[in-house]
C-alpha cells in the first residue's frame, strides 16, 4: 500500500510543510502557515484605519460629514496659511495698490523684491493665452514688442487688466473688427483689393496709388493709421509689421476681412487684487520695453 494512511498528514520531503492535498502534474500545493508580519500588517492597518476614523474626518452625512475629534478642515487649515502668507507679503505688497507707478518703477530694490512674484502672476493667469514670454500666437496678441491695442504705459495696462476687453465687466474696454464681407460692406473684388494692400503694408512695399490703397483709406484707416501703423489707442492693431494676432498669410487676412475678429480679454477686477493688477502692469510694461531695446524677454 503506497502513499499516506487517509488519516495521516502528507508531509512534503523537501520543506518538512505538510500539503492541501491537491497535486497539478506532481506539484502539489503546500500548506504554509499565514506569514506573522502579513498578520501583524494587517491588524496595524485595522487599527489605524480605526483611530483616524474616530480622529480625522471620515464619512459624508448628507450634505455634511463627520468631523472627527480633532476637529480638523483643510479647507479652514489652507485658508488661514493664505491669511497670513498674505500679511506676511504685505508690506512690501501695499504700495503697489497705490497706483503710483513712477515712484514704484523708481524703487528698485521694491521691483527686484515685486518682480519675481510678477513673473508667477503672468505665469499663473496670462502664459496660457499670450505665451510664458507674451509673445502671444494665433488668436492673442503680442505683448512683448512696441505696439499696443490701446497703450502700453502701467496706468494704462492696469486699465485694461481691471475692465478686460468685450468683456462682461460695466467698464469694459471694446474692440471689434467689422465683417466686411459677411455684412456686405465691401464686394469681393475690393476684399481681395485691400487683402494685397494690406500684405504690402506688412513688407514694406505698399503702394499708395493701388485700388487697396483707396479702399483702405475709406474703410480702415480710421482705426487702424494711414500707414497702417495702428497704436491709436481703440483696440486697432498694426498692420505695418511681422507681428499678427489672427495669421498674416492672405488667406488669413482674407478671413478676417470677410468675417471679423472680436477677441475677448477677461476682466481681473475680483480675481486679482489692485496690488497684484498694478505689479502685473509694471511686469508686462517692463516686458514690452525690454523686448522693444532689444533686451529680450
Amino acid at each position: 500500500m503506497s502513499g499516506p494512511a487517509p488519516h495521516e498528514p502528507d508531509i512534503d520531503p523537501v520543506t518538512g510543510y505538510g500539503t492541501t492535498g491537491h497535486e497539478w502534474n506532481g506539484i502539489r500545493e503546500l500548506n504554509t502557515p499565514f506569514p506573522r508580519i502579513v498578520v501583524a500588517a494587517l491588524v496595524l492597518t485595522f487599527a489605524y484605519s480605526v483611530v483616524t476614523w474616530v480622529l480625522l474626518p471620515a464619512w459624508p452625512v448628507g450634505r455634511d460629514y463627520t468631523r472627527g475629534l480633532l476637529g480638523l478642515d483643510q479647507q479652514v487649515v489652507a485658508t488661514e496659511r493664505y491669511r497670513r502668507l498674505t500679511e506676511e507679503r504685505a508690506d512690501w505688497t501695499r504700495p503697489f495698490a497705490s497706483g503710483d507707478f513712477p515712484a514704484l518703477a523708481a524703487d528698485s530694490e521694491l521691483m527686484a523684491r515685486a518682480m519675481p512674484a510678477a513673473a508667477r502672476l503672468f505665469a499663473d493667469n496670462c502664459a496660457a493665452c499670450h505665451g510664458s514670454n507674451g509673445t502671444g500666437g494665433p488668436g492673442f496678441p503680442s505683448l512683448a514688442d512696441g505696439t499696443w491695442l490701446w497703450d502700453g504705459a502701467p496706468e494704462a495696462i492696469a486699465e485694461t487688466l481691471r475692465v478686460g476687453i468685450n468683456s462682461p465687466h460695466p467698464d469694459t474696454r471694446f474692440g471689434q473688427m467689422p465683417a466686411f464681407g459677411r455684412d456686405g460692406m465691401l464686394p469681393r473684388e475690393d476684399i481681395a483689393a485691400v487683402t494685397d494692400h494690406v500684405l504690402a503694408l506688412s513688407s514694406g512695399k505698399a503702394d499708395p496709388a493701388s485700388a487697396g490703397a483707396a479702399i483702405f483709406a475709406d474703410n480702415c484707416a480710421a482705426c487702424h493709421g494711414d500707414d497702417g501703423a495702428g497704436g491709436l489707442g481703440i483696440g486697432a492693431p498694426s498692420l505695418a509689421d511681422d507681428h499678427w494676432i489672427y495669421g498674416g498669410s492672405r488667406d488669413a487676412i482674407l478671413t478676417t476681412l470677410r468675417n471679423g475678429r472680436q477677441g475677448v480679454m477677461p476682466s481681473w477686477e475680483g480675481r486679482l487684487d489692485d496690488a497684484e493688477i498694478n505689479m502685473l502692469a509694471l511686469y508686462v510694461a517692463a516686458m514690452s520695453a525690454a523686448a522693444s531695446t532689444g533686451g529680450g524677454q
